[in-house]
């Protein structure tokens, strides 16, 4: 009885809801992956999710996708300069004028951001879409011909076609980064390329 009253004093609750002598668990610990040449290091998940979200160093994925996109929109604004003199349709010619007024200063934020991370002069990465030509949405030459030897009502046609799979495809790569990337600046850039995008497809699908 002596021996039993003496281990449960030594067990007994503090009154402070610890146990003397012991620490408090911890919370659930995981393993963050280092940098190239370091090794993993164990921490909070607390700790993990601040670093994570603290660290947008680019990686390839960021800059793959800044470069491929530069010339995605380049084409876009290829077709779209050819509106004003061959649509037919105001709403086409209107719309047109509105990609340009995007498109052309998105490419001069996405240069600065290549020239600002070194990356101006990196080659781009095959990530989900190889070279340059196998990009989502980009038009063949051929139908860039067809285009441009359209006018009235079938260039308006062919225009809408085009646009249509050319966001379309723009979508897909600005969707892509967003699982692969880091860099918080091309995370911003590649939601602004979803948002508007998909309005403008809707507007095109209406005409």
């Amino acid at each position: 009885m002596a021996a039993a009253l003496a281990l449960g004093a030594c067990t007994s609750d503090s009154g402070d809801g610890s146990t003397p002598g012991k620490k408090a668990a911890p919370g659930p610990s995981v393993i963050a992956p280092g940098k190239p040449g370091e090794t993993a290091a164990t921490m909070s998940a607390e700790d993990a999710a601040k670093k994570r979200s603290d660290d947008d160093t680019p990686n390839s994925a960021d800059f793959s996708y800044t470069q491929m996109m530069i010339t995605h929109h380049a084409q876009a604004l290829e077709m779209t300069e050819l509106a004003p003199d061959r649509a037919e349709s105001a709403k086409v010619k209107r719309l047109a004028n509105r990609i340009t007024a995007a498109q052309r200063p998105e490419i001069g934020a996405m240069k600065g951001w290549l020239k600002n991370h070194g990356g101006a002069k990196k080659k781009p990465q095959q990530h989900g879409h190889g070279d340059h030509g196998a990009m989502p949405g980009m038009a063949t030459e051929a139908q860039l011909k067809q285009l441009r030897a359209a006018k009235g009502k079938a260039f308006d046609e062919l225009f809408l076609k085009l646009m249509i799979t050319h966001h379309s495809g723009a979508i897909t790569m600005a969707t892509d980064v967003l699982s692969e990337g880091n860099n918080i600046q091309v995370e911003e850039m590649a939601n602004d390329v979803i948002a508007q995008q998909t309005a403008e497809i809707g507007r095109m699908r209406e005409m």
